[in-house]
């Protein structure tokens, strides 16, 4: 019974804390802006840590965001359905195969936006895996790495010292240009894209600093 109640509270006070930090926290974009409406489609790569505000940088988007099957990755995808957002199950640890196919079948019948933590689901923290890599060449979608930042903020301690922000501050969000994986060799892509995700965080974290 307990069980049950944290399943279905969990993700409502998560929710409750996205709409709350939305309403409360001023948001500015850098860089390239999501527009849904757009022909446009991508997969969005953000760490893992910084997943929580996500919806408000890329919102009104209709893809899918692929969560790990691990009881918190539950809670996640719970949390992403309240707010109107669609979920694949799966992760580098579990099932990866599995979910790589049904978003490459996705990416087919529906032509549809994703989002994925090349880091996650249990690390390491803001290392990038070799899924994200495989689906942007089986798809042929172009990545972009997704990053914000906001002036105040807590770290959990946490394996992804996962970042929250704190009410009543200002918040960027930063989305890089196209990215498009056709090397023939997977690391050298891999590479590129390690560098495109910390040049994004970078550029979200160094943002205050420079702009205060």
């Amino acid at each position: 019974m307990k069980q049950q109640i944290m399943i279905w509270l969990v993700p409502r006070l998560i929710t409750l804390i996205v709409r709350i930090l939305s309403l409360t926290v001023q948001w500015q974009s850098v860089g390239w802006r999501y527009d849904p409406v757009s022909d446009g489609r991508h997969i969005f790569a953000f760490w893992h840590a910084r997943l929580l505000m996500m919806g408000i940088g890329l919102k009104g988007c209709q893809g899918y965001t692929l969560i790990s099957e691990h009881r918190d990755g539950g809670f996640i995808a719970d949390t992403l359905h309240l707010m109107g957002f669609r979920t694949i199950r799966g992760s580098s640890t579990r099932n990866g195969a599995r979910a790589l196919l049904q978003m490459i079948r996705k990416s087919r019948e529906e032509q549809c936006d994703f989002g994925i933590t090349p880091d996650g689901p249990k690390g390491p923290r803001e290392k990038v895996q070799l899924g994200t890599i495989q689906l942007a060449k089986k798809t042929g979608l172009p990545i972009r790495s997704v990053c914000y930042a906001t002036k105040r903020h807590w770290r959990a301690n946490s394996w992804d010292r996962f970042y929250i922000p704190k009410p009543f501050t200002k918040g960027v969000f930063v989305i890089s240009d196209a990215f498009y994986a056709g090397s023939d060799d997977d690391q050298v892509d891999l590479k590129k894209l390690q560098i495109l995700m910390d040049e994004t965080q970078h550029r979200a974290d160094s943002y205050f600093d420079s702009s205060s």
